[in-house]
């Protein structure tokens, strides 16, 4: 198998499943003329998280990591109208960029842009709305790798019984399979995991009451973005 045949995979799903939408293809455009990275979600990994966002019923959504706004106006899409979701973007660039396209969209009163290191964002996320902070239904972790950690700890302490949550990137082109790696992206996304493997294992939930906090799984894909996979975890 072969990254053209990946492409034309996506290409043929892509055309089939996903209508065209004048609103979506503009903010790729947009995106692209202000040069953005082009490491925007696929449009069939968009609506799988629409599909999730949809399934799960959410009516508050946190995304870490905004780019563009791609992503931020599938899922923001999948809310009800009284429904809100909070992005979080490090660049002022890239934020301006995606609140042009959200507003496009006409999803200005669903979202909200926080712009700043994430990990800030998030300190503030879990204090301001104390006690307790007001949990998230669904949470997607798509910004600088080398964070994941810190990002699915405050994750875990916004969220609820029933949150799910997702990370992009986790493969890195089999990459996350060699410990030797020297690469921070791969280091910190295998702390990730080492650390949902640990929430999943009753023996390390001293003081709990024996169950584990979360049920993870991941799924490698390939496409025209190349070798990847998603971390899907389920807050129970």
């Amino acid at each position: 198998m072969t990254q053209q045949t990946w492409s034309q995979v996506d290409n043929y799903l892509n055309e089939t499943l996903i209508p065209a939408d004048p609103i979506l293809e503009s903010a790729l455009a947009a995106n692209a003329a202000a040069g953005l990275p082009a490491i925007d979600v696929t449009p069939t990994q968009a609506k799988f998280l629409h599909l999730l966002a949809l399934i799960q019923g959410a009516k508050r959504i946190l995304e870490i990591g905004t780019l563009g706004g791609y992503s931020t106006i599938w899922l923001a899409r999948a809310l009800p109208s009284d429904g809100k979701l909070i992005t979080l973007e490090f660049e002022p660039k890239h934020a301006a960029v995606a609140q042009a396209n959200i507003e496009r969209a006409n999803l200005g009163d669903l979202v909200e842009i926080r712009l700043g290191p994430a990990a800030d964002s998030l300190a503030q996320l879990h204090t301001e709305s104390q006690p307790p902070p007001e949990p998230f239904d669904l949470i997607f972790i798509d910004a600088d790798k080398p964070n994941n950690p810190t990002y699915l700890e405050w994750a875990l302490k916004i969220s609820r019984r029933g949150t799910l949550i997702v990370v992009d990137n986790v493969v890195r082109e089999g990459e996350i399979a060699n410990p030797a790696s020297t690469d921070p992206a791969v280091q910190g996304t295998r702390t990730m995991f080492e650390m949902l493997a640990a929430q999943q294992n009753p023996a390390q939930q001293a003081g709990q009451d024996g169950h584990p906090k979360v049920l993870a799984t991941a799924l490698q894909t390939v496409g025209s973005k190349g070798y990847d996979g998603f971390a899907i975890a389920l807050v129970v």
